[in-house]
């Protein structure tokens, strides 16, 4: 494990705990056993039932599933700590590299110069059937979030952004880590809690609460909120039953599987429950209705700041998204984990 896997943790993060999750299962943490890394919570292995019948299509089936137990980071990978990685590897973001023309056939040249994908929010109200609030901003990257003239100044402790998955699992690989894998990932999210909405419990905000950074309005025009829409600081809402921070909103965060339909299951004995399950085979991650992009795709788990009751309500535990490889955005990071024993 990498030596300076000590030094990357975050300085005094904020934290509103006093309104943390109750009647959940508690982590217990294994006897003998110290976290790999600072800021790391033990995630407790069993059965779950994963997935959801009520929302979106591609969340269904709800099917059990056993994972082992491991361990997972509180928070969001932050800017400082992918700033720590950078400094000490040289690494260079695939936002922060020029496209070539034989990976992007048929793309306008002025798209091929180094970019990422920043959201910019309209003034009215707009068809929600037209995406028309992204745009692909030369400079912009985990360095310039809103593109070339921005920074992260005073931004240390903000979820790191403009992330691909490339750039993901190198920061994971030289931390000594992993990206978890979808089962891994919802089974923390839910925080002992078995078949709620969030990792909180059913309502979106229990006596009037916020509990995640999601979009405040009507989106992609009304923002409620006293400052434009965008990631917060990590550990600025209460954590779930397992210590875990920001599992829905804030960003959306990587996962290692390839992305497929959940597996249609009828047979629920204890024989047939899939046990940590790593997804499907790359062939299967493709988009059907893209044929001409080429691009595997990987599930993304947990929503973001741009999540809205009236559009894309994803930020619960079942929510999941397919995402091509080679995408960065201003509203997608990251976490790691260290697998452990079965508890």
């Amino acid at each position: 494990m990498n030596q300076q896997i000590g030094q990357q943790t975050i300085d005094n993060p904020v934290s509103t705990s006093h309104v943390s999750a109750s009647h959940t299962e508690r982590s217990h943490t294994p006897r003998s056993r110290k976290p790999p890394d600072k800021n790391m919570a033990w995630i407790p292995g069993g059965t779950f039932t994963m997935g959801s019948n009520h929302h979106y299509p591609e969340e269904a089936p709800a099917h059990p599933v056993t994972v082992s137990g491991f361990w997972m980071d509180q928070y969001a990978v932050t800017n400082r700590q992918f700033q720590r990685f950078v400094k000490e590897t040289g690494y260079v973001t695939v936002a922060e590299r020029s496209p070539k023309l034989e990976d992007y056939p048929g793309a306008l040249p002025e798209l091929l110069v180094a970019g990422s994908l920043v959201f910019q929010q309209p003034h009215r109200s707009v068809d929600l059937r037209t995406c028309c609030w992204w745009n692909y901003i030369p400079g912009a990257n985990w360095r310039h979030p809103e593109g070339l003239g921005s920074s992260i100044k005073k931004r240390d402790h903000h979820p790191v952004v403009h992330i691909a998955y490339e750039d993901a699992e190198a920061y994971a690989t030289w931390a000594g880590k992993l990206l978890p894998t979808e089962a891994q990932w919802e089974r923390a999210a839910r925080g002992g809690l078995e078949g709620t909405d969030y990792p909180w419990g059913d309502d979106l905000m229990p006596h009037g609460t916020v509990m995640a950074n999601i979009w405040q309005g009507e989106f992609p025009w009304q923002n409620l909120k006293s400052h434009p829409p965008s990631p917060e600081a990590v550990g600025s809402y209460s954590p779930n039953g397992y210590g875990l921070y920001d599992l829905v909103g804030n960003v959306w965060e990587w996962t290692a599987d390839w992305y497929r339909s959940h597996p249609a299951q009828t047979n629920h004995q204890s024989c047939c429950i899939p046990e940590n399950p790593t997804g499907g085979a790359i062939e299967a991650s493709f988009d059907p209705e893209h044929a001409a992009v080429h691009i595997p795709r990987k599930v993304l788990k947990g929503g973001s700041f741009l999540c809205a009751s009236n559009y894309c309500s994803r930020y619960r535990s079942a929510a999941r998204h397919a995402e091509t490889v080679d995408t960065s955005t201003c509203h997608i990071g990251f976490r790691c984990v260290v697998n452990g024993v079965t508890q």
